[in-house]
C-alpha cells in the first residue's frame, strides 16, 4: 500500500474519545475508500454515510464483529478503565485480548498495516495498567504486520461520554502548571492522537515505529 492507494480502513473503538476522531477524519479523507467500524451501538450520527460500514456486534466473535469486510489497514483505539471494566481481568480482555483477536481477523481479511493507541509509560515493569498496555503492544507485534505503529499519548484532552476522575484531575493539574510540565507529560488532544494514527496507516511505512507523546503533532 502506498500513500496514494485507496484504503479500506478498520477502526476499532470508534465510539471512544480517540476512535470517534479517527472516524471523523477518515470519513473526510480522500484516500480512505471505505471505513469499517464495528460497534456495540449503531453510529447514528454517521448513518447513511456512503463510506461507512457499521456492523453492530457484541464482540463475542472476531469474525462476526468484522462481518467479512476486507480491509487494508487497522486503527485500534479500543480502551477502557479498570473501574469501568469492573475487574483487572475484564480490563485486560478489552485492552489486550480483544485487539489481538480482531487484528488477527483483520489480517486474515487482508490488512497489512496497523496503528495502535497505547499509553505513555507502557512497560513490562509498570503498574497493571501500563503492563497490560505493553502486553497489548507485544501481542499485536507478534502478528507481523508489514507496517506497525504504536502511539503512546500522555493524558488525553477530550470530552468523554463516561467520566474518568483520575484523568480529569491530571488534566486540571497540567493546565494549572502549563509550560512547567515537561512536553512528554502534557495533555494531548484526541484529534492530534487520531491524526497521528490515521497518518500512520495511510503512509504505511514498512517496519515498526513508536510515537511517544512529545512527538505527536498538535492538532
Amino acid at each position: 500500500m502506498t500513500t496514494s492507494a485507496p484504503t479500506r480502513l478498520l477502526i476499532l473503538g470508534a465510539t471512544g474519545a480517540v476512535g470517534s476522531e479517527v472516524l471523523r477524519l477518515a470519513l473526510a479523507h480522500p484516500q480512505v475508500q471505505q471505513v469499517v467500524a464495528p460497534t456495540r451501538r449503531p453510529l447514528n450520527q454517521w448513518a447513511g454515510h456512503p463510506k461507512l460500514a457499521n456492523p453492530v456486534t457484541d464482540f463475542s466473535s472476531a469474525s462476526q464483529a468484522l462481518a467479512g469486510h476486507e480491509v487494508d489497514a487497522v486503527v485500534c483505539a479500543l480502551g477502557t478503565t479498570i473501574r469501568q471494566a469492573g475487574s483487572q481481568a475484564a480490563f485486560a480482555a478489552v485492552d489486550r485480548d480483544l485487539p489481538w483477536a480482531l487484528a488477527r481477523e483483520a489480517q486474515r481479511l487482508g490488512a497489512r498495516c496497523l496503528a495502535l493507541n497505547s499509553s505513555l509509560g507502557a512497560s513490562a515493569s509498570g503498574n497493571f495498567y501500563l503492563r497490560t498496555k505493553f502486553e497489548a503492544e507485544t501481542a499485536l507485534r507478534s502478528l507481523g504486520f508489514a507496517s506497525y505503529t504504536v502511539v503512546r499519548p500522555s493524558l488525553i484532552d477530550a470530552q468523554r461520554a463516561q467520566s474518568r476522575p483520575g484523568e480529569q484531575a491530571g488534566l486540571w493539574v497540567a493546565r494549572l502548571l502549563g509550560p512547567l510540565v515537561p512536553r512528554r507529560y502534557r495533555p494531548v488532544s484526541a484529534t492530534a492522537i487520531a491524526q497521528a494514527l490515521l497518518d500512520a496507516v495511510l503512509v504505511a511505512t514498512p517496519g515498526e515505529r513508536i510515537i511517544e507523546s512529545e512527538h505527536i503533532a498538535p492538532a
